[in-house]
């Protein structure tokens, strides 16, 4: 369905006191498939990239170079849902705007449409004339889901859907969204930090790191076989009873995305770094389970 190849994606901001500019290099050299059908989830440490990725996607942030090669239209579930959604109108009214603005629909089948979509997310068509304040924020995300689905989008980016409800109210929200996905053949790209959201939802898993994808493949193998050192860092930072395996500990932050280290992104703080690492970039080696490490010398 979507398509990346080799996109770049920088910011010119001020060095602040300082005085003068400086480059943010957000998105570095990201290959990616995005099929038809499936959830993909990019998974990594805030500051990687992963929100600048999905907004080039959907045309919402310019790039560099590279390209995106896509054959639908896509709408975005947004993190906040209080930030995302206008306290000064009626949720009935931000229903509507999206058909109102792309369609010559009626105003009774707009309506009907409203009341369908509202319905679909769990919640009943009483609370289209209240305002977003009226609302809890799992059910604000709901609206939000909802404000989505009015233009029936094939592909859906959701950007950390869960992460600003408590924690149970994060499960309805990711039950709603498989439900989604099952029942009307939807695509998503799903941002996260939250691994064991992916475990959960996502039919494949893109790993980021400083702008680049080290790793990607089915969210099972990514999980019984994880290969990049980042990648097992990440699985070792999740919460499990009677864990056994050494957890990998990670060297200092993540650099800064202006002053990008040489050779693999990730050495300065990788415990099996090599000599070659701090100088030499690694390519991309695998098929269905691709990793960006020299310590894979062989098609996996």
């Amino acid at each position: 369905m979507i398509k990346v190849n080799d996109l770049y994606v920088e910011y010119q901001v001020n060095k602040g006191f300082l005085g003068g500019k400086q480059t943010i290099h957000a998105v570095n050299g990201v290959n990616l498939e995005i099929k038809k059908g499936e959830i993909l989830a990019l998974a990594g440490e805030s500051g990687c990239g992963k929100s600048t990725l999905a907004k080039a996607i959907l045309q919402l942030e310019p790039i560099k170079s590279g390209e995106i090669i896509s054959d639908t239209k896509g709408q975005m579930i947004f993190q906040n849902p209080y930030a995302s959604l206008n306290p000064k109108m009626k949720i009935g009214e931000i229903l509507r705007e999206p058909l109102e603005i792309n369609t010559d629909y009626s105003k009774q089948k707009i309506t009907e449409i409203v009341k369908e979509k509202i319905k679909l997310v769990g919640l009943d068509e009483n609370c289209l004339e209240l305002y977003p304040h009226e609302f809890s924020g799992g059910q604000r995300q709901r609206i939000a889901i909802a404000r989505a689905l009015m233009l029936n989008p094939e592909f859906i980016l959701a950007d950390e859907p869960v992460s600003a409800l408590d924690v149970s109210i994060q499960a309805q929200i990711i039950n709603l969204l498989k439900e989604l996905k099952e029942n009307f053949g939807l695509t998503f790209l799903l941002i996260t930090h939250d691994m064991s959201v992916i475990k959960y939802l996502a039919d494949r898993t893109a790993v980021m790191y400083l702008g680049e994808i080290v790793e990607i493949g089915k969210t099972a193998d990514i999980f019984a076989n994880p290969l990049h050192p980042y990648t097992k860092a990440l699985l070792g930072a999740v919460p499990q009873i009677n864990k056994k395996d050494k957890k990998i500990l990670l060297k200092g932050d993540l650099p800064s995305p202006a002053d990008l280290p040489k050779g693999c992104k990730f050495h300065t703080r990788c415990p099996k770094v090599m000599e070659k690492c701090k100088t030499c970039h690694p390519d991309e080696i695998g098929s269905s389970h691709v990793v960006k490490c020299f310590l894979y010398n062989s098609v996996l």
